[in-house]
C-alpha cells in the first residue's frame, strides 16, 4: 500500500486537520450515539437492542478520527443506512425534518466516497 499524498503545508497538520468533513462526520456520528444512548435511558423511544447502533456509531466516530478504513466503512454504511431510512420516512409521513436529516447524511455519504478522503485512510 503506498503512503498517504501529503503536501508539505500538510505536514505539520494532524490528521483531523487535514479533512475536516471527517471531523465534522465523526461529531455528527457520536450525537447520534448519544441521542440512541438517551432514547434507550429514557426507555420511550428505542428499544435496548439499539445500544449495538451507538456502538457502532461511537466506534466509526473514534476511528474516522484516527483516519482508520475500517472506521471509514463502519461511517458509509452507517451513513448510508441513515439516509434510506430518513427518506423512507419522509416518503410515507412526509416530515420535512427527515427529509433535511436525509439529505444531510447524502453529503455526509459523498464526501466519504471521495477519492481524496480514501486515499487518505490507513
Amino acid at each position: 500500500m503506498t503512503p498517504p499524498i501529503v503536501n508539505e503545508k500538510d505536514q505539520h497538520r494532524g490528521p483531523a486537520e487535514r479533512l475536516p468533513g471527517l471531523t465534522a462526520i465523526s461529531l455528527y456520528l457520536l450525537l447520534l450515539a448519544g441521542v440512541v444512548i438517551l432514547g434507550v435511558v429514557g426507555g420511550r423511544h428505542y428499544p435496548p437492542l439499539f445500544l449495538a447502533f451507538a456502538a457502532v456509531f461511537i466506534a466509526a466516530s473514534a476511528g474516522l478520527l484516527l483516519l482508520l478504513r475500517w472506521a471509514w466503512a463502519l461511517a458509509l454504511g452507517a451513513v448510508f443506512l441513515l439516509v434510506i431510512y430518513n427518506l423512507w420516512i419522509f416518503s410515507s409521513q412526509h416530515l420535512v425534518p427527515a427529509l433535511v436529516q436525509g439529505l444531510l447524511n447524502l453529503v455526509f455519504f459523498l464526501y466519504l466516497t471521495r477519492s481524496e478522503v480514501r486515499k487518505r485512510l490507513r
